[in-house]
């Protein structure tokens, strides 16, 4: 059982949880004609999380991220991961197909209060980023001492 609440959400929803891969529920709709506006669409990247007795540790997928585009954010109790891949063609070449043109991922998550902000460590090698988030003091596991009457 978690003693911790990590919870993901659309950008303009606090209570929809997103499943990851699912990038249509980033996508922005036009209402007028219930078209997705592609220039503000982001991919959700893949993540996965492990928790330990001292804090969670979050691997999210981002191929083709450079640390110079990868932007994470820490609100109060909200985690954003934004980035842009670097998936650009050489010069002097000129692309004949492309499978993924969109180079933009976003992902929110609500952090529970047993984890302490101030003391996240993020890596980012080979596309994926790791990010340990220790448990703050108050919800460490703690030894208490009896003593004989």
């Amino acid at each position: 059982m978690n003693s911790f609440n990590l919870s993901s959400k659309t950008p303009n929803s606090s209570s929809l949880a997103t499943r990851p891969g699912n990038q249509a529920a980033d996508r922005p709709q036009d209402q007028s004609q219930g078209k997705a506006n592609y220039s503000d669409a982001a991919l959700t990247p893949p993540v996965d999380v492990i928790e330990d007795s001292q804090g969670i540790t979050l691997y999210a997928d981002l191929p083709g991220v450079s640390r110079d585009k990868l932007n994470l954010q820490v609100t109060a109790d909200t985690l954003t991961i934004e980035a842009e891949s670097g998936l650009t063609v050489p010069e002097g070449l000129r692309s004949s197909h492309s499978e993924v043109s969109l180079g933009r991922y976003h992902r929110v998550f609500t952090l529970s209060k047993e984890l302490d902000t101030g003391k996240i460590a993020a890596d980012l090698s080979n596309g994926v980023l790791r990010l340990r988030i220790p448990k703050a003091e108050h919800a460490q596991p703690r030894r208490i001492q009896v003593q004989a009457g």
